[in-house]
């Protein structure tokens, strides 16, 4: 087992090894010593695989456990599903010494995270990740949010969780798109800021989502780009700077997710996005074409896609509805580089141009 101390407005670890969800309720009770309710927030297809799990240990650790159940899908990221939650809480009573456990991909993540920042103003939540795109990102880092319509994650909060329970044994489960899509969070951060988690990934590149079936590796990739977001988040909690490195082609693929209306997966659009900002670079010469056909053919080699069909115009279009906008000023975030990270600040028809250089 890895364990990870982030160290950010509140102090936290992230366990990550295998079989740790009998033993879930073990950690849960040591965060939270005061909680005498908890509620598991699950969606409609790990819940199957994994609640009763999560619930026995709860159990035997002395939890009331409560249990919200919602259809899985980007679709159910909306003020109506945390308004369940909030009143499955509101019934049960609970206080502001009771617990959320998150018990899911990203989704059910951030949508915990949230509903346990505004419920009482605040409680503690505990996320239990079971996608590796939750793993390696949504879990860690205090993000919580939901979906608007005219963008993604419009409306949420900062609030850490009390801990992080990973356990890569979930992996073995999700089907090999599901996984592959987490692989584009993974690469990214070997491309920002990781070169020897880029090592690895280059050279099992042959096995592509095929590593997935290698518990020994895959937590040892889960642990790096854990402890890189640490690093990350200890030095930037509040996204003002360095952790906007962290949307590396994030901007762009947002735009993508949101133009499908979130029915294209969000590790699909980032990969997309990162493809594009790759070519554009390229155009300016800030990145050479051999690191660019390897950062690409690395995309390629576990599953993603590196292009898409949308214009400069709506990608300019769609960020300056992005959160991450700064008054009229897009923070870009370019790799000239594998292994180190640009934020570029631009206007909107900087930006255009800049993508000029990929897209029609």
């Amino acid at each position: 087992m890895i364990t990870t101390t982030v160290k950010a407005s509140k102090e936290y670890r992230v366990f990550t090894g295998s079989g740790l969800l009998a033993t879930s309720g073990e950690i849960m009770r040591e965060v939270a010593p005061n909680a005498l309710k908890l509620l598991i927030v699950s969606e409609s297809t790990v819940a199957p695989l994994y609640l009763d799990k999560v619930k026995t240990s709860a159990v035997a650790n002395g939890f009331e456990v409560y249990e919200y159940i919602f259809e899985a899908g980007e679709a159910s990221k909306n003020i109506n599903t945390i308004a369940g939650m909030w009143g499955v809480m509101a019934k049960a009573g609970f206080t502001r010494t009771d617990l959320v456990a998150a018990l899911g991909g990203g989704v059910t993540g951030d949508m915990s995270g949230f509903a346990a920042a505004t419920f009482l103003r605040g409680i503690d939540v505990v996320q239990i990740p079971t996608s590796l795109l939750a793993m390696v990102d949504a879990s860690v880092g205090g993000k919580t949010g939901i979906d608007l319509p005219e963008g993604k994650n419009q409306v949420g909060a900062f609030w850490q969780p009390s801990a992080v329970i990973e356990d890569t044994d979930c992996l073995l489960t999700l089907p090999d798109e599901v996984f592959s899509e987490g692989m584009a969070e993974v690469i990214k951060y070997a491309f920002i800021m990781d070169i020897p988690l880029y090592n690895i990934l280059k050279e099992n590149e042959k096995n592509g989502i095929g590593i997935k079936n290698d518990a020994w590796l895959m937590e040892k990739i889960v642990g790096m780009c854990v402890a890189d977001k640490a690093d990350v988040i200890m030095s930037d909690e509040f996204d003002n700077g360095r952790r906007q490195t962290l949307n590396y082609g994030h901007t762009v693929g947002h735009v993508i997710e949101r133009n499908s209306n979130f029915t294209k997966p969000h590790g699909v659009c980032v990969a997309k996005g990162m493809g594009i900002i790759i070519d554009a670079c390229v155009t300016e010469g800030s990145l050479s074409s051999d690191e660019a056909v390897k950062m690409k053919e690395l995309i390629k080699a576990y599953g993603l896609p590196v292009e898409d069909e949308i214009t400069a115009e709506e990608a300019v279009s769609g960020a300056m509805n992005d959160k991450k906008k700064r008054g009229n000023t897009l923070s870009v975030i370019l790799v000239n580089r594998i292994g180190e990270s640009e934020i570029r600040k631009m206007s909107p028809e900087e930006f255009h141009t800049f993508l000029r250089g990929a897209l029609a």
